[in-house]
């Protein structure tokens, strides 16, 4: 059974409301399935199509993207090529891992004024200097990001489309689940953010009786694809990037979360680190969350570059960078976490999560921490900030990440103290059922995707 992305939709949206007019742009990480997703619009939505995998692309193919000024003649070189006859207004070109061949992108601007076909490129580390330096980035282009399989699409491949409608159903309502169909879908979050969205992890999990050692092999050949990725792409700063990667388990294991860099460079300073960072969040590896320091109207605006959190793309990636091979091999590990034995671990991966669920919603991640002198410690600490994107009636929502089924909500009251009518929602993600009370709504981290769908 082939795994349902909900992209899929939306590229269907952009070929029927575009009509030719712009080519579409699929960035994420490696191995999230951007290929197979388009390729099945291709094979569905079109009457033919031909995917160019640059990777792999021979130098006839190549060559003949010098030869735009005569249009039959390029057309003619692809189709002969891929043994595909291409079809006016009918048919779709892939240029896929587009990254690989700058001057490919640089072509959809002649490619898509021509009109005769559609055109969807598909890519990551698209905005690196190296791969935009020499080229001119067409205006033609639509960009859409696609996400590892978010918790929604693992739920609707496990079979459990009745049970995303019931927490759809409670969320609207504001009611509780069922504490029999409450424990369930923890159980099967549980089951997501120790597995994670990568395809390959999710279909070994799956096609193997629900074995997350099937799963952790698939996500250890992602992981050393990240880190060849890094040492060939990253070059300038290949050093640097590694560092961070490899040690993002270590931060998130802290109570504060942070990036401290003189943890791994003695001369660490963020404007050397400036561009890895850039780097491993434009590959979509990670997710970088960045201090706000004023809470308001456009959080951007308030952003601290020295205040940053690094989290992984993909939770099930972080498990398997966090823990050893032998740790994992013979699932006490897993057992230990799915029964809730490992606290603060639980705690990093249960953040990590939320993080990947905000970013693949179009969120972008900041925190907020405010510093008391005579305390000498952090007296508020939020996770996450989400503004209502109003600028006329302001809001932001803070929240709160607990793993655990008891805690305090003082930094939430403390930060409604000191931002008052700049509030809005104040939420907990909490394990325990939905409650809303005292101004705060406690959400199962099940139900978040209902809450910023």
């Amino acid at each position: 059974m082939e795994i349902r992305r909900d992209i899929y939709q939306k590229i269907v949206d952009w070929k029927n409301g575009t009509k030719g007019t712009r080519a579409l742009l699929v960035e994420g990480a490696r191995r999230i399935g951007k290929s197979t997703v388009v390729e099945e619009i291709g094979r569905k939505e079109y009457k033919s199509y031909i995917v160019i995998d640059f990777n792999t692309a021979g130098k006839r193919v190549k060559d003949a993207f010098e030869e735009l000024n005569q249009p039959d003649v390029f057309f003619q070189t692809l189709m002969l090529e891929y043994n595909t006859k291409l079809f006016r207004r009918e048919s779709l070109i892939v240029f896929d891992e587009v990254q690989k061949f700058p001057r490919a992108r640089e072509a959809i601007k002649y490619l898509v004024a021509d009109g005769r076909y559609d055109y969807i490129e598909t890519g990551s580390l698209i905005s690196i200097k190296e791969n935009v330096d020499r080229i001119t980035v067409p205006s033609e282009e639509r960009k859409i990001k696609m996400y590892p399989l978010s918790f929604e699409e693992f739920m609707g491949y496990m079979g459990e489309e009745l049970l995303m409608e019931y927490i759809a159903e409670c969320w609207e309502k504001k009611t509780q689940p069922d504490q029999r169909m409450h424990k369930k879908a923890m159980r099967l979050f549980q089951e997501y953010i120790l597995v994670g969205g990568m395809p390959q992890a999710v279909l070994a999990f799956a096609l193997n009786d629900r074995d997350f050692a099937a799963a952790d092999v698939e996500k250890r050949d992602i992981l050393e694809l990240y880190r060849d990725d890094i040492r060939k792409s990253a070059k300038r700063y290949q050093s640097r990037v590694s560092a961070v990667f490899e040690n993002i388990p270590g931060y998130l294991s802290k109570h504060e979360k942070r990036i401290v860099l003189s943890e791994i460079d003695k001369n660490g300073s963020f404007d050397r680190y400036d561009e890895p960072l850039f780097w491993l969040g434009d590959s979509m590896i990670c997710n970088i969350c960045y201090k706000c320091n004023d809470p308001n109207v456009g959080l951007a605006l308030n952003q601290n570059d020295s205040g940053v959190k690094c989290y992984m793309g993909d939770t099930g990636l972080l498990v398997s960078l966090a823990f050893s091979e032998n740790e994992i091999s013979d699932q006490n590990l897993y057992l230990q976490i799915m029964k809730g034995k490992l606290s603060l671990n639980k705690g990093m991966i249960y953040e990590n999560a939320i993080s990947q669920m905000l970013a693949s919603k179009g969120k972008k991640l900041f925190f907020y921490t405010r510093y008391h002198h005579e305390q000498h410690r952090n007296d508020i600490e939020i996770d996450f900030l989400l503004s209502n994107e109003s600028k006329t009636n302001f809001k932001v929502n803070p929240i709160e990440v607990k793993s655990a089924k008891n805690y305090t909500t003082t930094s939430l009251d403390r930060f409604k103290e000191v931002f008052g009518k700049r509030v809005g929602d104040r939420m907990i993600i909490h394990p325990k059922m939905l409650n809303v009370s005292d101004g705060i709504i406690r959400i199962p981290p099940y139900m978040l995707w209902c809450a910023v769908r």
